[in-house]
């Protein structure tokens, strides 16, 4: 049997203001997990449109990318059930906007937090994904590159109005 690997395409928000990040606490199947705000992409959005998504619908924030922190593949083998998932992580840095107070979080997400980044790394072992804490490590030591690096093709967003 012929069978293609395909990874999911994920992207978070990092997004820090005044020395903390934005977390969200969510039910995974592994318990309660810390994230960044994350999510899978949808068809016909851009990376970076999905960022800022995933950011609206998991902190009620409006979240605007304006660089690139990362690109990231990790690989996570579910313990109950042996499922095996390598994911792409594309994480941006970027403006955080209004908060929306009639809008509701996404389903399983339980609160949203700010750590330090001491806190973050205290809590690495309720962390969904080992790149909760990296994709933070490298937006602390400055690791920025242009969102002109990711081209999406016109035929990915055609007819998405």
């Amino acid at each position: 049997m012929d069978t293609r690997w395909k990874p999911s395409v994920t992207v978070a928000a990092v997004i820090e203001r005044g020395g903390k990040y934005l977390l969200v606490e969510e039910h995974t199947p592994e318990g309660l997990r810390l994230n960044n705000p994350a999510g899978h992409l949808d068809p016909g959005e851009t990376p970076a449109q999905g960022c800022a998504r995933e950011a609206l619908e998991e902190t009620a924030h409006a979240f605007l990318p304006t660089a690139l922190v990362g690109v990231y593949l990790s690989r996570f083998q579910r313990p109950a059930t042996g499922e095996d998932i390598t994911y792409v992580r594309f994480a941006f840095c970027g403006e955080l906007g209004e908060f929306d107070t009639t809008r509701a979080l996404d389903q399983g997400i339980v609160r949203t937090l700010w750590l330090t980044p001491e806190e973050v790394r205290a809590s690495a072992a309720r962390h969904r994904s080992p790149l909760v804490l990296r994709c933070i490590e490298d937006h602390l030591a400055g690791q920025r590159f242009p969102l002109g690096l990711i081209h999406t093709d016109a035929a990915v967003t055609a007819g998405q109005d």
